[in-house]
């Protein structure tokens, strides 16, 4: 029998990333033959990241990533907060960004397809990172803005909200405090006139069912829901929103103050819209003990 080195087992190591018992039974498996075990090992992670790929991964980072003329917003997920500080995790997520901010996906499926400094793409470098750390690890989805004579800003808080905007006219500073109210203020659109029509629609009959419960003559109720649905577009829009730095003035009087104007604005919120499952924590423990 072949024996199996602490510099063979220190080789492989170091080629996948993996734990040194999980290292040495590779190795053994094939007879000290260190190109062998990296295929093995590198199909046991694929049957892990397959294995996994069903578990609902609502935690997780946004991460940004700007350079000169262009930015890039991504969301990577993961199933527990505690993976989040994983050094492989969060170096994998920040190479997502870099990749995204560097190229120009057209989608998604285009952005997984893209190549990584280790020269695999980021869907290989997804499935190695599932195998390395045990967890459902999911690209789920970016935003770019580029723009050749325009100001981008970005605001992150902490890893869990991003923005990325993009006036014409202002300057950074103005950028980055716009990109801070959106984070806090979570406007739907810019301007109202963005709002879809079915949407308008739909609140435009509520407040009429409201306002004719009071009893009022017709052009009263008509003048009630003009009302309410200017103060819902102030609520729901950039522009009509009051500035969180200055309340005494919205942001569209800011920007003029500036002369600027908000082309578009990307805004992530970490696991919104993901179906978060509620499992007990001591049964999860001891199922991703098991390698479940």
């Amino acid at each position: 029998m072949v024996e199996i080195t602490a510099t063979l087992v220190k080789e492989l190591r170091e080629r996948t990333g993996s734990g040194m018992m999980e290292c040495k039974k590779a190795l053994q498996e094939v007879q000290g033959d260190i190109d062998a075990a990296v295929e093995l090992m590198r199909k046991a992670g694929q049957a892990k990241a397959d294995k996994k790929a069903s578990r609902i991964a609502a935690e997780g980072l946004i991460v940004i990533k700007q350079a000169v003329g262009a930015a890039a917003m991504v969301e990577v997920n993961c199933e527990t907060d505690f993976v989040t500080k994983n050094d492989d995790f969060r170096e994998f997520a920040a190479a997502v960004a870099e990749v995204a901010l560097g190229n120009e996906p057209a989608d998604l499926e285009a952005l997984l397809t893209l190549n990584m400094a280790n020269g695999q793409s980021v869907e290989q470098n997804r499935r190695g990172c599932i195998a390395k750390i045990g967890e459902n690890v999911n690209v789920r989805r970016f935003a770019r803005l580029a723009t050749p004579g325009g100001v981008l800003g970005s605001y992150l808080h902490g890893t869990r909200i991003g923005v990325l905007v993009e006036l014409d006219g202002g300057d950074v500073d103005l950028a980055r405090d716009i990109a801070m109210h959106i984070a806090a203020s979570r406007p739907l659109c810019v301007s109202a006139d963005q709002i879809p029509a079915e949407q308008v629609a739909k609140e435009k009959e509520i407040f009429a069912a409201q306002a004719a419960a009071s009893g009022k003559p017709a052009n009263i109720i008509e003048k009630m829901v003009e009302g309410r649905l200017r103060k819902y577009f102030d609520e729901i829009t950039l522009l009509g929103q009051p500035f969180v730095k200055d309340p005494e003035q919205s942001v569209e009087k800011l920007l003029k103050a500036s002369q600027a104007q908000v082309i578009r604005f990307e805004r992530f919120e970490l696991g919104e819209g993901i179906e978060k499952k509620s499992d007990n924590f001591a049964a999860e423990v001891m199922s991703q003990a098991r390698g479940d």
